[in-house]
């Protein structure tokens, strides 16, 4: 799928002004001329200048690019549920992980994910609990971000 560039221009000034109006919520340093909202709000105004740029050359080659070209993955209907059934996974973990935790989420989806792109099931199973491990020991004993435990929370380890 091919977006014309005063799509993505329009979508990042939105982005940016979004940025910088939450920017202004952060607390005032006493003394200061500046604070700590400085550098998103500069961050933003050039997001807006270069939206403004995409937007602006999109425009100018809106009459030989479409603004939004269907590639042909979409033709197939496979291709077409994989990505379904992707958004649907993310969706699922957001709204589910803080009472199912990370560990059975994460192992329920890369399955299902390994099953939807061909892989045999103990294959799928198998690589699903070797890799959610990894992750979760990476993510609790190396980068020390605690991963929600929901379910499994009387055997925390």
């Amino acid at each position: 799928m091919r977006f014309n560039d005063s799509v993505f221009g329009v979508v990042l000034i939105v982005f940016a002004i979004l940025e910088i109006a939450y920017a202004q919520t952060f607390p005032r340093l006493f003394g200061q001329d500046y604070g700590p909202d400085l550098f998103p709000v500069l961050i933003g105004v050039g997001l807006i200048v270069f939206g403004g740029i995409l937007v602006v050359r999109g425009v100018a080659q809106r009459a030989t690019v479409p603004m939004v070209t269907v590639g042909d993955w979409a033709q197939d209907r496979n291709n077409v549920l994989n990505v379904v059934v992707l958004v649907a996974c993310i969706v699922f973990y957001i709204l589910a992980s803080e009472w199912l935790g990370f560990v059975p989420i994460s192992i329920l989806i890369l399955t299902i994910l390994l099953l939807r792109l061909g892989s045999g099931p103990v294959l799928s199973v198998s690589v699903a609990l070797i890799t959610t491990m990894l992750i979760h020991s990476l993510f609790a004993k190396v980068l020390l971000v605690p991963l929600p435990w929901g379910l499994l929370q009387p055997i925390a380890w």
